[in-house]
């Protein structure tokens, strides 16, 4: 026999140990996120050496971020658990543009102070959530209609409340809208560490809980789960429910950002949050995924707007052009990764 060996090649015409490699990356559960967080450091010191005359290097442009994008930070991560779990909430952004109309109403129109108020959004957000969730389950329709059909509730009960715009010039919402956290290199908003207050605690209950665990098993497999003997219906009304809570607690972040309530306000945003969403390493068809790479999406989508911003020279469309963009890019490597899962 020769003292030589031949090289074992794979069929792709690879060597073995090159094709193995590439298998256990692309079968990496953590791939996706870390393909986001490379995006956006790349995206981040591209800007720092292109605009370093323009201030962008200055800390505060960073904590920017989470002070202009808290709201969609917390509607991502209520859809994360949707996606998560295998289903789809297309009814965030009419929530949203809902709780804002809601709260300015209620606050303007019928003098009920705040802190009565934001119980009374939240609530409603939750509930509507909850009666999505249960639709969903019990009559076994798919999420993407009934969802939709919240969009269009959702929106046409902005329209009820007022046709146009309610300002709100109540004291307590510009004391709070105007309020700064000094954290030495800068400041962030009350709405910006409410909503990593809102980033935290899902990461808990996705990563450290029963039911993180029941919404990663669903939106695995859902027979295998049924057969384990989980509460199916209970873990997928409880995620819409969650769904609706956030989002109604986005509203009233965006309400605090805008200061105003307006039939029109987040139109589209849900296709916003569940593109932070993909963009963060979460599959759409659910089972895999990271919270903490929504917090990643949202920061790509929000550093893209800064990076147009401090160009100049560039229309605000880039924006979604950018983002579509980003969404194939995603999707193919999901693509890629539950290929190699199957063979």
């Amino acid at each position: 026999m020769s003292a030589t060996t031949k090289t074992r090649t794979a069929p792709e015409g690879r060597t073995a140990p090159q094709a193995s490699a590439i298998t256990r990356l692309l079968g990496d559960r953590r791939l996706p996120v870390l393909v986001t967080a490379a995006l956006f450091l790349a995206m981040y010191f591209t800007g720092l050496s292109r605009y370093q005359n323009y201030g962008f290097a200055d800390s505060q442009v960073f904590l920017n971020l989470f002070i202009d994008n808290g709201y969609l930070l917390v509607a991502a991560v209520g859809a994360t658990f949707v996606i998560m779990s295998g289903g789809i909430d297309l009814s965030v952004g009419s929530l949203i543009g809902f709780t804002t109309m809601f709260t300015a109403w209620l606050v303007e129109r019928q003098g009920l102070p705040l802190i009565v108020v934001v119980p009374l959004a939240l609530g409603v957000g939750a509930f509507g959530g909850f009666l999505m969730g249960y639709v969903i389950h019990n009559f076994e329709i798919q999420p993407f209609i009934v969802t939709l059909a919240g969009l269009f509730l959702f929106r046409g009960l902005c329209l009820v409340i007022s046709k146009e715009s309610i300002s709100i010039s109540d004291s307590t919402v510009s004391t709070l809208a105007q309020t700064r956290v000094p954290l030495g290199l800068g400041d962030l908003s009350i709405g910006a560490l409410v909503a990593l207050a809102v980033l935290a605690a899902a990461f808990y209950v996705l990563h450290y809980t029963r039911f993180g665990r029941r919404v990663y098993a669903i939106g695995g497999n859902e027979q295998s789960a049924l057969l384990m003997g989980l509460p199916l219906g209970g873990t997928k009304i409880a995620v819409y429910t969650v769904s609706g809570f956030c989002s109604a607690l986005a509203g009233l972040l965006f309400m605090l950002y805008i200061q105003s309530g307006d039939p029109l306000h987040a139109v589209g945003m849900e296709l916003d949050a569940i593109a932070a969403v993909v963009i963060g390493g979460t599959l759409l068809t659910g089972g895999s995924g990271y919270v903490i790479g929504t917090l990643f999406g949202v920061l790509v989508l929000g550093l893209i707007k800064s990076i147009i911003q401090f160009e100049g020279t560039l229309s605000s469309w880039w924006t979604k052009i950018a983002t579509g963009v980003l969404l194939c890019a995603f999707i193919l490597i999901q693509r890629a990764m539950t290929a190699r899962k199957q063979t």
